[in-house]
């Protein structure tokens, strides 16, 4: 899923990009990463309201047959949770009690072609209709994985039994379509209203430790409150059992959905969580020179990058590897800061971070398609600043774009990283909302053609076969020259380039 998601050349404008640089997003206070300016889009949270909606055809008329059959449609789970909160919810599921499967079935099948995706869940579909239909159950815990549970069926199940299996009290309502009454058992509207997150059965919480990083999704996209009992539990979690494709769903989501990803990673670290992640937790405590990172250590710094990063997503494919490479840019300097002459450096950590970006990223068996971009950008991510600051060459910007290129990423992607960390730190220009050298850099690459793709070679091997050259082990030397002189000027005729490389024919 990532691989397909990520190769999307969808990308973020240009004069958006200009607009963050200067006014987007509003400044952050030095060593407070967690406290924005009162009424900053990023301090507030969605309020409860009243819950006025009504379920797309044929839904209702569904809900109608079940309860014409004996039984009751409840909607269940994040679209009651979301529609509350006023946020658009996508995800429909159907908890249906008073029907046994079998008889669900014959019911849902009236309405088109019954798909079933888990018999063992109880979980049905109508083809064509994005749907989950399930029956009641509970889980009882056997062994360690997802799949070390007990399920039990009880189409009798009263409701306030079956949402105790829910994780959190606002995942746990529950809305009648047909008489359009809120079912909250658990106190869920309440909490939504105050905006804390609470467990549902704080003794089946952990059950399934992957609830502890979908907290810190909730709590990243919600921007609520986490109950003091909730992260007592969290902190008993085991996470070494999840399987690396559940970590990485859950990781995807707090990237992608967190409006601040930094409360969500600071959530993980306060409750013990970020040890599992041995590259990450490596970054707390970790020092900056404070002339250039007056925010506090890698870890603060990259909190604050993660958020800056969350502005600058465009919906598009290669948002993950924005976001990924905001968590990884600075990973190679716990093992890179020395300090020297009284001053913190860390020398060629973009280069040292690399070995962890694999193992981070590798660990979570991420498409290798990903890997590849973050580490691509988690090595260049200084050059915006460093080539304005040096008076880079046309030359060098071309061969940058083909190297980012060769990765699946563009100038334009690494330049919204640039922007990200750029801001994510307490300077006084970053506080301004200031960054000249990154409108620079990408002005430069816009009039060379290269924030969108590198130069493709326009010499190949074919070209010097016409020449009359018997293929060997000199193409690659030729080849390479012909590269050079293609970046150095720009020109992309291939008998201008043999010219210039081996002369007149």
């Amino acid at each position: 899923m990532l691989a397909q998601r990520h190769h999307s050349r969808y990308t973020l404008p240009v004069s958006r990009i200009r607009r963050t640089l200067r006014r987007d997003a509003l400044p952050v206070t030095a060593g407070k990463f967690l406290h924005r300016l009162p009424g900053s889009p990023m301090n507030r949270r969605p309020q409860a309201t009243p819950l006025r909606a009504r379920l797309p055809e044929p839904l209702p008329h569904i809900a109608q047959a079940i309860a014409s059959a004996g039984g009751r449609a409840i909607v269940v789970g994040g679209w009651v949770r979301d529609r509350l909160l006023g946020l658009a919810a996508k995800d429909i599921d159907m908890e249906v009690h008073g029907l046994a499967l079998g008889r669900l079935e014959t019911v849902l099948g009236s309405f088109g072609q019954v798909i079933t995706l888990g018999r063992a869940f109880g979980v049905l579909r109508v083809k064509g209709l994005d749907v989950d239909f399930s029956l009641p159950r509970r889980d009882s815990k056997t062994g360690a994985g997802h799949r070390g549970f007990r399920v039990e069926f009880d189409p009798d199940l009263d409701f306030r039994t079956a949402a105790l299996r829910r994780d959190l009290t606002l995942n746990s309502m529950g809305f009648d379509p047909l008489t359009h009454e809120i079912l909250d058992p658990h106190g869920g509207r309440a909490d939504l209203q105050a905006g804390v997150l609470r467990a549902t059965c704080p003794e089946q919480f952990s059950e399934d430790p992957l609830r502890g990083v979908r907290v810190a999704g909730f709590a990243a996209r919600l921007d609520m409150a986490v109950d003091p009992e909730l992260k007592r539990l969290m902190a008993g979690l085991d996470l070494e059992e999840l399987s690396p494709e559940r970590l990485l769903a859950e990781f995807e989501k707090l990237l992608l959905k967190g409006k601040r990803p930094s409360v969500g990673f600071a959530l993980l670290r306060e409750t013990g969580l970020l040890r599992f992640f041995p590259e990450l937790d490596a970054l707390v405590g970790t020092p900056q020179d404070k002339q250039w990172h007056p925010e506090g250590d890698v870890w603060d710094h990259t909190l604050l990058v993660l958020d800056e990063a969350a502005r600058l997503r465009d919906g598009g494919g290669d948002d993950i590897v924005l976001m990924f490479a905001a968590l990884c840019h600075d990973l190679g300097k716990p093992e890179t800061t020395v300090e020297d002459g009284g001053r913190i450096k860390s020398h060629r950590h973009n280069m040292a971070g690399l070995k962890h970006v694999d193992s981070l990223i590798g660990r979570l068996r991420a498409a290798k398609s990903l890997v590849r971009a973050v580490r691509a950008l988690t090595e260049h991510h200084l050059a915006p600043a460093l080539f304005v600051k040096s008076g880079a060459t046309p030359k060098a910007y071309r061969r940058l774009a083909r190297k980012l290129s060769e990765a699946g990423v563009t100038m334009e992607l690494l330049m919204r990283l640039a922007c990200a960390d750029h801001f994510g730190r307490g300077t006084p220009d970053a506080l301004a909302r200031a960054f000249p050298a990154g409108e620079t850099f990408l002005r430069m690459a816009q009039s060379l053609s290269v924030e969108q793709t590198g130069p493709r070679d326009a010499v190949l091997g074919r070209h010097l076969i016409a020449r009359g050259l018997e293929p060997g082990v000199h193409f690659h030397d030729i080849l390479t020259r012909c590269r050079e002189l293609q970046d150095e000027t720009g020109w992309d005729e291939p008998e201008r380039i043999l010219r210039g490389v081996l002369g007149n024919p």
